[in-house]
């Protein structure tokens, strides 16, 4: 009997998504509309090139690794990592990205961005 891997089914079926992780975390795939720069965000300038280049890339293959948020609200999020990934997307016109939402506050936000 041959064994069913994930393999060739798309990447859900490796990483599910909606699935409770650390800290009880959930990998989801989120409308970029719905999320919101953090007032805790460490940088304040991007470099132009890199970001362009950046968007290049998720334009060809996608963002490979989900954003970090938090719940802000109903259906609304605030960024806590990954600032440059979810600039990209948006400047790439892609419509939604894969995003870890994980409850915490401030002080643990701010740790986060930083991290």
């Amino acid at each position: 009997m041959a064994r069913r891997s994930g393999l060739g089914r798309g990447l859900g079926a490796l990483i599910p998504t909606g699935v409770l992780g650390e800290a009880g975390s959930v990998l989801r795939e989120l409308p970029l509309a719905s999320i919101r720069s953090s007032s805790f965000q460490p940088r304040s300038q991007f470099d132009e090139e890199s970001l362009a280049s950046l968007a290049a890339s998720v334009r060809e293959v996608g963002v490979l690794q989900p954003v970090l948020v938090r719940p802000a609200g109903e259906e609304s999020y605030e960024l806590i990592a990954g600032e440059r990934r979810w600039r990209a997307a948006k400047r790439a016109g892609l419509q939604s990205i894969p995003a870890i939402v994980r409850q915490t506050d401030d002080a643990a936000s701010l740790e986060q961005a930083l991290v």
